[in-house]
């Protein structure tokens, strides 16, 4: 990044600090001093940028994922780009795909898949269609904030529980708990399961990394309301970042248990394409003291690399400090009890009827 360009602080509710080019963009807007100083105004006595939605059509809403390190092979996002503005998500780049930056455009230029349950209904009622558990919101939150508005996850979880159709989440979003209905009956069949992201226990900490996430006690608020309601809870440790949260790795599991989530993994912080310029300047600023130390404890378990793409190693990392990770987490998943959970049923799926112009006659 030009020197012109580099972000000088943090922005109050934004993880990111600053418009990462893309590495798809065309053209790339480069600072030149005038001799005024404006090109090293700070960013954050600048306006604070808006949050912007565009509503799209989407043509299909269903993708495939034959990744043999992830537990889904089938997936559903209603939205692209996430307003959570976590700072270490490894969904970031895709947002250059569409010519915006992975950085601020990210959490602040959204698109909302508004006929996404219309669109699934037309995909589930396709006669080679074969049901297995579909992943809502796995890219982006399902329940980023501006799901309030939208209702678009509300929408596609209405469509699959009516054709009993399994689904997964993957949520830092307390709003899930606005679905309880939903959820509660599909769990009474099989249908659901719910895993809550939890990175921080520290408020302090997750306002920083996940400025629009929910806090990391309303999280564990709604794993309790889910659990209490039948519905299947688990935890995921996402991400462990060394130096920064590794040390909280045994007291978020004793809290997600305590809260009812009875299975649990974690995931080591990924740093693919773009994000790894996000993330190091956020670590600059934020910890410039153990920025060096954190980059360094990375790359040892990335085979040298800030990242190593690889199957089997992009999730968990090797070498010294990634070994004592998955000790230290074994530990304590044995001690507290963990275990799997219900596995989703996939049998009782009824196919949606196709409209017809000639209504319910037939």
């Amino acid at each position: 990044m030009d020197d012109a360009r580099k972000a000088q602080a943090p922005i109050k509710g934004r993880g990111a600090a600053s418009y990462v080019t893309g590495r798809y963009a065309v053209t790339d807007a480069v600072g030149v001093d005038d001799g005024w100083g404006s090109v090293y105004e700070d960013l954050a006595e600048a306006p604070r940028p808006r949050t912007e939605v565009t509503e799209e059509r989407a043509r299909s809403v269903v993708s495939r994922n034959d990744s043999p390190d992830v537990g889904f092979s089938q997936s559903v996002n209603p939205y692209r780009g996430c307003e959570h503005g976590c700072v270490y998500c490894f969904a970031r780049p895709s947002h250059a795909y569409l010519e915006l930056s992975p950085g601020l455009d990210f959490e602040t230029r959204l698109f909302a898949k508004t006929n996404a349950a219309e669109r699934l209904r037309t995909e589930l009622a396709r006669r080679n269609y074969r049901p297995s558990p579909i992943a809502l919101g796995i890219n982006t939150d399902a329940y980023q904030p501006i799901e309030r508005r939208y209702g678009i996850t509300r929408s596609v979880l209405e469509v699959l529980a009516e054709c009993r159709h399994p689904v997964s989440f993957v949520t830092k979003g307390a709003m899930i708990e606005r679905d309880l209905d939903l959820l509660s009956s599909m769990a009474r069949d099989r249908l659901v399961s719910v895993y809550f992201s939890i990175t921080t226990l520290d408020n302090r900490l997750a306002s920083r990394m996940e400025p629009r996430a929910s806090a990391p006690h309303a999280k564990l608020r709604a794993m309790r309301a889910l659990a209490d309601a039948g519905v299947p809870v688990g935890v995921m440790v996402a991400p462990v970042v060394p130096m920064i949260t590794d040390s909280e790795l045994e007291r978020i599991l004793e809290a997600a248990h305590a809260h009812g989530a009875r299975a649990a993994g974690y995931v080591l912080l990924r740093l693919p394409h773009e994000l790894k310029q996000v993330w190091r300047e956020w670590l600059e600023l934020h910890y410039p003291e153990r920025a060096a130390h954190v980059m360094s404890l990375l790359r040892q378990m990335h085979g040298g690399k800030d990242y190593d793409a690889a199957f089997g190693r992009r999730m968990r990392g090797e070498g010294p400090f990634a070994d004592l990770i998955a000790q230290r987490f074994a530990k304590a998943h044995k001690r507290l009890g963990f275990g799997r959970l219900p596995p989703l049923d996939s049998s009782t799926f009824i196919a949606p009827r196709t409209s017809s112009p000639q209504g319910e006659l037939f």
